[in-house]
């Protein structure tokens, strides 16, 4: 863990070193002026030198100067250091988040993911910066205060550091319930984070249903729950630093009894027993930094445990195998899938079906049946359990990933739209599109007229998650960022389900112009949508119930044709 850590401080190197001399530079600084001390009470104030009292002054004076120098450099760079390496953490985490699978977005929480990225290493960048500078001046501090102690008297000297194998001795034994009790507060913070993000998110239900005293009282489980981590870390924390400060008075205690023995028997005059004593604040200052060293080690390191977690799951990985696809036809082929999600629910079993390049197949069915499911599937969202599934003849297991999504674009129910302007949300689906192509884009997607009607035209922002427009709204945004992608494969994953009968006839056209020459999978509960299909799909839990064009199907009278009549009957009311 440790050499994992110290690995973001090779691209900052020369700032590091920089730091420690400045470092080593201020600990020496520090150590003269006890020395200075020493020699005016020994020699310049007995002997009445004036000029070397006035003369070290000055040169004191200058020391003063130059650590005000230090100082800077390393509150400064030092700082910039740390942030530099958190950036390079948040960096490496955001771009290995992008490569996981699906299921690890599905496992864990949103606040939690993002707690983790910010919270979290923020700790870890004091870490990065204090941390070895702490480190490093303690120990140069606590050797250099021997030596001076040592050359003013070893025996007094050798009885303080006696004592300091005890305290680390404490310490250590604190350390593993420090882990322990940091750990246990980061986990809460993530999940008081994501319970915010869910709430905050889902305000205007929450507002619609009147339960905010609901969400008040989910709000305060979590934060009890934080109250009582962050509890047991500060008591683990107060049992450290009240037994270091016992320590360290103990130490003082022992200096001033062994010390007023030595003058008692003359082992030791007062000139240099004064000295000694300044020394002694010297002797404490890197305890009390090894103190402050130890606490903000086992918070930056539990935040980059965390840290590592992300880092170390398995990304999404094409096969040594793999090859891109190109000149995609988009025939489709499923040859007896079978699917289980990560909790072992099985969702297909040896599902097989076709689709010809060109065609429009329609899933249809009770909620539940993996109709959902076949659509991730196509993409490699998730990878199948059993079974095969071929795009023009390829097992798209043997297709690299990033080819393959290429050459499909999806229609949700739920549309995403970022929190930018209503242009880069179009162009998302092709970020090196030109202006007229997006425009192009819009007007086929029977969204351009409504968008230059607006103050801002095409530079309007659409709020998170596209707040500030209609659902109809979205859905034509999203088809203008595919029909800009221009995919020959198109899933519609229930694209109409959310809208109004007016609204879904004038997306539905929209949509018919999406689909012309493509082969398109449609997912759909209005079974108006979808008479036209080349071929209709029944799926039900035990799998593919019926199949067949429209008229087929309603001849037949089964399940299709129930469904229909519903349909009808709904439309009538």
């Amino acid at each position: 863990m440790i050499k994992r850590f110290c690995s973001y401080y090779k691209p900052h190197m020369k700032v590091f070193t920089a730091d420690m001399i400045a470092a080593f530079l201020l600990s020496v600084c520090t150590m003269i002026y006890p020395m200075i001390t020493r020699e005016m009470l020994n020699d310049f104030i007995p002997n009445r030198k004036i000029d070397l009292l006035l003369m070290w002054a000055v040169l004191l004076l200058l020391i003063y100067l130059v650590k005000y120098f230090l100082n800077y450099f390393v509150a400064y760079y030092g700082h910039i250091m740390g942030v530099r390496m958190q950036a390079s953490m948040r960096r490496d985490v955001f771009s290995h988040l992008e490569t996981l699978p699906l299921s690890y977005f599905d496992d864990n929480k949103t606040g939690t993911i993002m707690s983790r990225i910010i919270n979290d290493l923020m700790d870890v960048s004091e870490l990065a910066h204090h941390g070895p500078e702490d480190l490093f001046l303690s120990l140069v501090m606590l050797i250099g205060s021997f030596i001076l102690m040592g050359s003013i008297n070893l025996p007094l000297t050798l009885i303080l550091y006696a004592l300091l194998p005890f305290m680390f001795l404490f310490a250590i034994k604190k350390q593993k319930k420090m882990k322990e009790a940091f750990a246990v507060s980061r986990k809460e913070i993530g999940e008081i984070n994501a319970t915010l993000e869910n709430s905050i998110s889902g305000i205007r239900v929450s507002k619609a249903y009147t339960n905010s005293s609901y969400e008040n009282e989910q709000f305060e489980q979590g934060n009890a729950r934080f109250v009582k981590a962050r509890r047991f870390a500060y008591r683990t924390m107060a049992e450290f630093h009240s037994g270091m400060t016992v320590g360290m008075d103990i130490l003082r205690v022992a200096m001033y009894v062994a010390g007023g023995l030595f003058v008692f028997y003359g082992k030791i005059d007062i000139a240099d027993f004064t000295a000694f004593s300044l020394y002694i604040s010297l002797f404490i200052s890197p305890i009390e930094r090894l103190v402050g060293f130890v606490e903000q080690y086992q918070n930056g390191m539990t935040g980059f445990k965390r840290f590592t977690e992300i880092m170390d799951c398995v990304p999404e990985a094409d096969p040594p195998e793999a090859k891109p696809i190109e000149k995609v036809r988009g025939d489709i082929v499923f040859d007896q899938v079978g699917f289980s999600y990560s909790d072992g629910k099985k969702v297909l079993d040896h599902l097989s079906f076709h689709v010809g390049a060109g065609k429009t197949l329609a899933l249809v069915g009770p909620s539940g049946g993996g109709k959902t499911t076949i659509c991730h599937l196509i993409p490699r969202f998730y990878d199948i359990s059993s079974g095969h599934i071929l795009i023009d003849g390829r097992d798209i297991s043997g297709i690299t990933m990033e080819s393959l999504r290429r050459n499909i674009g999806i229609v949700s129910q739920d549309v995403f739209l970022f929190d930018s302007s209503i242009y880069d949300n179009i162009a998302y689906g092709c970020p090196d599109a030109s202006r007229e192509e997006v425009e192009r884009a819009s007007r086929l997607a029977n969204i351009d007229e409504y968008i230059r009607s607006l103050p801002d035209g095409y530079d309007t922002r659409v709020g998170e998650r596209g707040v500030r427009l209609s659902g109809g709204q979205k859905q034509r945004i999203a088809i203008a960022r595919v029909f800009l992608k221009n995919p020959p494969i198109l899933i519609l994953d229930e694209a109409t389900s959310a809208l109004d009968n007016v609204t879904e006839m004038l997306i539905q056209q929209s949509l018919s112009e999406l689909c012309k020459g493509r082969t398109t999978l449609v997912v759909a509960h209005r079974l108006t949508t979808i008479r036209s299909a080349d071929e209709i799909l029944v799926i039900t839990d035990d799998g593919i119930a019926e199949r067949g064009k429209h008229e087929e199907l309603i001849e037949k009278g089964g399940l299709y044709a129930g469904l229909w009549k519903g349909t009808k009957e709904k439309a009538l009311r």
